[in-house]
């Protein structure tokens, strides 16, 4: 039989990434007492607030078929919510999304094709790579250097340019580094996306949850405003994943041409959803603080239960829910040490290598398990560790 080219490009790009964290799964419906750091799902409850409205408005009959832009409550929620970071901004420049994996797919759907490219910073969250492939176009990958602490730099981004390169896909704060670029980076990097032409589409799921800096964004910057698209969701700073609500925001041109290909895919989500994330949006929920200060004191903790493990070398993050570990002085790649660590030790961690080949090297920790859990991880990652000849791994190190 015959099938379109996109299941050939997308072939590998799929659940493949996540084959640590699917046969974790397994061993745990084994009975296998495995210890889950692999995924970025927060370990508290939305707010109780959003539950009700989201029942209320359910059983107040918000179940019909709803605006292929967006619920008007929603909507009208997004606009106040972008429009204090920059005035102007009206209904034209919202679209409403289950998410903001479909938020993005469908806005790459709408920049790029065939022949096209998309710049994305290596390391790069696991769907990138895919959502550029579903288009046809190809992934162009800028590295993030550890020195630079994963940020983005203007001349690397300069430097990888070609003219096939139509769009930025930036995400800051990032996945799966944690780094969060200022102001004056973006600024740089924005005066590189000006000199060549390029599109800005910023993933900013991980706004709420920066550790100190201040959050910035090339939304903000006005000399950018005609080239930036902003995806977001409640999914993080709301912990409500599962209730698959996004958003994209952009020039009025942009959403008012990408509204069709909107409609085409979804017309429209679910209204009692889109009440829930209008309360979200426009209402002040302390949910955001709390992870925000049990993530920093858990990345905190992997420091000091690594600390004097020359053949490990926990990177601190500066937001989010992940921390990286460079594996690479143990003489295993980050793709070994997870599926070793696994077997031997029952700690699923996400191998650097799903997410780039700049963290081919690296493991991925998840955040959202309680510290104590936490503790008996790191405690079972440093043994492993130890296990595969600690004063080689620090040789390595030291070399």
């Amino acid at each position: 039989m015959r099938y379109a080219s996109i299941t050939d490009r997308l072939a590998h790009l799929g659940s493949g990434k996540w084959a640590v964290h699917i046969k974790a799964r397994e061993m745990a419906d084994a009975g296998v007492p495995v210890i889950e750091l692999t995924i970025g799902e927060p370990d508290i409850l939305p707010d109780a607030a959003l539950l009700d409205e989201a029942e209320r408005s359910m059983r107040a009959g918000r179940i019909r078929y709803s605006s292929g832009r967006g619920e008007p409550s929603v909507v009208n929620a997004l606009t106040e919510k972008y429009r204090a970071r920059r005035p102007g901004i009206s209904e034209r420049n919202i679209l409403c999304f289950p998410g903001t994996q479909t938020a993005l797919f469908a806005v790459m759907l709408g920049l790029v094709e065939a022949g096209d490219a998309v710049l994305v910073g290596d390391p790069l969250y696991a769907t990138y790579e895919g959502v550029i492939a579903a288009t046809g176009a190809g992934m162009v990958p800028v590295p993030l250097r550890p020195e630079h602490g994963f940020h983005l730099q203007a001349e690397d981004l300069e430097k990888a340019v070609t003219p096939r390169c139509k769009v930025l896909l930036l995400n800051t704060p990032h996945n799966p580094t944690g780094a969060a670029l200022s102001e004056a980076e973006i600024a740089a990097i924005g005066e590189v996306c000006r000199r060549q032409d390029l599109w800005i589409v910023c993933d900013e799921v991980y706004e709420k949850l920066i550790f100190g800096s201040a959050f910035a964004s090339p939304f903000d910057l006005p000399e950018l405003a005609d080239r930036t698209i902003v995806v977001s969701s409640i999914s993080k700073s709301h912990a409500a994943p599962g209730f698959r609500s996004g958003w994209a925001v952009g020039p009025e041109e942009f959403c008012d041409r990408l509204l069709a290909v909107s409609e085409t895919m979804l017309f429209g989500g679910q209204p009692f959803i889109a009440d829930m994330t209008a309360m979200a949006v426009s209402g002040e929920f302390d949910t955001a603080e709390r992870m925000r200060e049990a993530y920093l004191r858990r990345a905190n903790l992997i420091i000091e239960h690594l600390a004097g493990h020359n053949a490990l070398r926990p990177m601190m993050p500066e937001a989010g829910m992940f921390l990286l570990v460079d594996v690479s002085a143990t003489g295993l790649d980050g793709a070994d040490f997870a599926s070793r660590l696994l077997e031997e030790k029952h700690v699923a961690v996400m191998p650097g290598s799903s997410f780039g080949d700049q963290a081919a090297g690296f493991i991925r920790l998840s955040l959202t398990v309680a510290d104590d859990v936490l503790s008996e991880a790191t405690d079972r990652i440093a043994a492993f560790a130890d296990s595969l000849g600690k004063d080689e791994g620090s040789r390595k190190w030291a070399s």
